[in-house]
């Protein structure tokens, strides 16, 4: 088994990226599934064509894509993947799509195919915190959790995949005030103990894992 597992280039005026420092941490191999690497542009369609072309080139099993999160305190698992694009900041090319569809000929959404909550449940076992999330916002995290699943859909059935938002890591909020931040060794358990999960359970947990608003 093949894990392709994405981390996004720094952006938003931050010199560092938790997600792919994070994802550099992963080892070669997890529950004996091959992991490959790799950086992507934050930036609207380039980021998804990166995707799409390690697809090819690697053929995986399982496509995890990671995001920062700055904000939230824990690691969370995104459902789904929403045809929109709403920047309220440039992407790092300058690119600020307001209200536009990421595939004009995809569905209004598509909902990740990994074990989500096994997933989750696999962290906590390591006594790190993480949650799954109903939205992945409208910025270039959500254009590339869309286009992974408009891919899948499209032309790579069989593959499974999905997006996982990771908080800040220490040394960014330094100078920023009662902000959560987790080390990136912890982040890089935690993403170990994700990829385990999804290729150890095909199917998902039947647990309650929702959020009243």
């Amino acid at each position: 088994m093949k894990v392709l597992v994405t981390g996004f280039d720094p952006f938003g005026g931050e010199s560092i990226n938790p997600a792919y420092e994070a994802v550099k941490l992963l080892p070669e191999k997890i529950a004996g599934a091959e992991i490959i690497k790799v950086e992507v542009p934050t930036v609207f369609h380039k980021s998804i064509e990166k995707l799409k072309q390690s697809m090819e080139t690697e053929k995986p099993d399982i496509v995890l894509c990671i995001g920062q999160a700055g904000g939230r305190f824990d690691l969370t698992v995104e459902r789904v993947g929403i045809n929109i694009d709403d920047a309220r900041i440039q992407d790092n090319e300058g690119n600020q799509p307001i209200d536009e569809p990421v595939f004009g000929d995809g569905e209004p959404a598509y909902f990740s195919n990994l074990p989500i909550k096994a997933m989750v449940h696999n962290v906590r076992s390591k006594n790190l915190i993480a949650s799954v999330s109903n939205t992945a916002g409208t910025f270039v995290c959500n254009h590339l959790l869309y286009g992974l699943l408009y891919l899948i859909n499209k032309s790579f059935p069989g593959t499974r995949g999905g997006f996982v938002h990771v908080p800040y890591i220490v040394e960014q909020v330094v100078d920023k005030k009662n902000m959560p931040s987790m080390s990136v060794e912890n982040i890089a358990i935690g993403l170990e103990a994700m990829i385990e999960a999804a290729v150890e359970n095909q199917e998902d947990l039947k647990v309650a894992e929702g959020k009243i608003c």
